[in-house]
């Protein structure tokens, strides 16, 4: 098996990361590795970054607050599109786990290297995720979904689980509270 890549094994000339630092830097050696040209995207702070100077083209995205730059899926897109790039690589963290931006890509005709649509909608919801593949016979560990319930019920169902108890909001955390935000308008 040859493990050096040809140009029929290549899907994309040009793949957008759409991340920072050494997630980037590492996403950029292997678009290098397979002969895929590299866009970096970057805010103000990260102008002068590695990953900015190991790419092969760089497009700043906005100023250094992460919501205002990697997380406007509006100027990732605008990105992607003013360098003629095939596909988004989100890397992790930021906008990997986003509905938006895999919509988004759709939109736009650009590949999004991550999960489809469906199963980010169904992974982006605990309780809902969870469901889903308790119906596959997946095991998971005890639990319940406390929506609609009282604090009397959900008071019997922790006793029926058992202690300790972990909580965990069903759809996401992280401290962030977005996974990402389409801009309107200029």
């Amino acid at each position: 098996m040859n493990p050096t890549p040809t140009s029929s094994d290549v899907l994309f000339d040009t793949v957008l990361v759409a991340n920072r630092g050494e997630i980037a830097r590492r996403v950029i050696r292997t678009l290098r590795a397979l002969g895929i040209r590299s866009v970096a995207v970057y805010s103000d702070a990260d102008a002068t970054s590695p990953h900015v100077r190991e790419a092969d083209l760089a497009v700043r995205i906005g100023p250094a607050p992460a919501a205002d730059s990697y997380l406007d899926i509006d100027a990732v897109i605008a990105a992607a599109r003013a360098t003629g790039a095939q596909a988004i690589h989100p890397g992790y963290g930021f906008l990997s786990e986003s509905v938006g931006l895999a919509e988004a890509c759709e939109e736009s005709g650009v590949v999004f290297i991550g999960p489809s649509v469906d199963a980010l909608q169904i992974m982006g919801d605990k309780a809902r995720a969870r469901d889903h593949v308790l119906r596959y016979g997946v095991p998971v560990v005890p639990g319940f979904d406390a929506k609609g319930l009282s604090d009397t019920e959900i008071a019997e169902e922790a006793e029926t689980v058992g202690y300790p108890l972990l909580v965990k909001p069903s759809a996401g955390g992280g401290g962030k509270g977005h996974g990402g935000r389409r801009r309107r308008g200029g």
